[in-house]
């Protein structure tokens, strides 16, 4: 995160917002599932084929596969899209989210749940560090970098840029918190708004491209 200008820095932030508002909605539809998380997701597949037999582990596997297929097809369009990566990938997650919504509206919940964790998966490949895909959907490793730079504070080695790391899981956060809150008063019909912010985050990302190869 620190290695990112400020434009990406800035870039990185929305999509975490965005990736938390998805995450909420779908964990509220769908029996406290995650569309991001997939740890999460891998102790439901575990506690539930325990406790409960495969059948009841069926969901969360098939969750974790939908967002391995979508992390495959967001590096696919990032690999052919070359410098113009993050206008084309972020295209693919509105356009993911755009069917999601209008699945929510039809209301066939398993097929809306493939969408956004098709999105999720796609998302993560739209910043790159040193040829890294920078995590955006799941923040434990931002966490540890604030746990690391308390530490160095308290001990007089300096934050090493704990502020980056902290606006990224306030971002999630807060974007986790508007998820719910729109889910609770109008459904998966809160959708929409998820499709819109990603198309603007494509522009910005577009223009972020678009400078980079002027400069």
């Amino acid at each position: 995160m620190n290695s990112l200008d400020p434009p990406r820095q800035a870039l990185a932030t929305a999509l975490a917002a965005l990736a938390g508002y998805v995450d909420a909605v779908g964990f509220l539809s769908a029996d406290r599932y995650f569309v991001s998380f997939m740890s999460g997701n891998t102790t439901r597949l575990a506690t539930d084929l325990i406790a409960e037999g495969p059948h009841r582990a069926l969901v969360p596997a098939l969750l974790i596969l939908g967002f391995v297929l979508g992390v495959a097809m967001g590096n696919i369009v990032a690999h052919k899209a070359g410098r113009w990566r993050k206008p084309a990938v972020l295209s693919l997650v509105t356009a993911l989210l755009a069917l999601a919504a209008l699945l929510a509206l039809s209301e066939y919940l398993e097929a809306m749940m493939a969408m956004l964790v098709f999105a999720m998966g796609a998302l993560n490949n739209t910043m790159q560090r040193n040829e890294t895909p920078v995590a955006l959907t799941y923040l434990t490793g931002a966490l540890v970098r604030i746990g690391q730079g308390l530490g160095g504070m308290l001990t007089g080695r300096g934050a090493n840029g704990i502020a980056g790391f902290l606006a990224l899981w306030l971002a999630l956060a807060g974007g986790a918190a508007l998820g719910a809150t729109m889910f609770l008063r109008v459904g998966a019909a809160c959708l929409p708004l998820a499709v819109l912010a990603a198309g603007l985050l494509s522009v910005a990302g577009w223009r972020i491209a678009r400078v980079s190869r002027e400069s």
